[in-house]
């Protein structure tokens, strides 16, 4: 497996993906964001010409574009992973990876909005905290460095900053049973540790 940089926001690179196997596809096609993936082996890449033909290799992948108003901040948009490797931890990996290489670039922060618990958790183990703050239409706002985020929680205080998130979730009543019994499950355990990478 290996991670690849399609180019950032100016850039404008595209991605074509199967929408029967990866969650908003069409996201992808766009050229306003900036993407990253995760290939199934180190010898897999894409090229401009030979995207189409190379889809079978993306097993995951993230769009993201600079804020408005901060240019030191970058927005995670859109986070996928192919329906048949989803649950191995390919999305918290590409996330932590791209969280890497947005600072290598000089971006002091990565802020994502995640909308269900299995995104809140993907996210948590990528390194992310939760602000407190939710944005667009239920999503809960996290933030990369997590104690950037601990807002009203005291320093440090990662435990409750995570079940903070998922005692949000839990009032909700558009919950799927599998989400439902996911954040039951997870309210009053130790929240996840960030993932390390093995870059070697």
């Amino acid at each position: 497996m290996s991670f690849a940089v399609l180019g950032w926001p100016a850039d404008g690179p595209t991605l074509s993906l199967d929408h029967e196997r990866f969650s908003y596809a069409g996201k992808f096609v766009m050229s306003s964001t900036g993407k990253a993936v995760v290939l199934s082996d180190a010898d897999a890449a894409i090229t401009d010409d030979k995207r189409d033909d190379d889809s079978d290799a993306v097993l995951g992948a993230v769009a993201f574009n600079e804020d408005r108003t901060d240019a030191e901040t970058l927005w995670f948009r859109y986070v996928t992973v192919r329906a048949d490797r989803r649950g191995e931890g390919l999305g918290p990996r590409l996330l932590r990876w791209t969280v890497d290489r947005a600072s290598d670039r000089g971006y002091d922060r990565v802020r994502i909005a995640v909308n269900n618990p299995f995104a809140y958790e993907a996210a948590w183990k990528a390194g992310f905290g939760y602000t407190g703050e939710q944005t667009g239409i239920a999503e809960l706002d996290m933030e990369h460095p997590p104690d950037s985020a601990l807002g009203r929680h005291e320093a440090g205080n990662r435990v409750e900053q995570y079940r903070d998130g998922l005692r949000t979730y839990r009032g909700r009543d558009v919950l799927s049973d599998a989400e439902r019994e996911f954040v039951a499950a997870r309210l009053d355990a130790a929240p996840p540790e960030p993932i390390e990478l093995d870059e070697s």
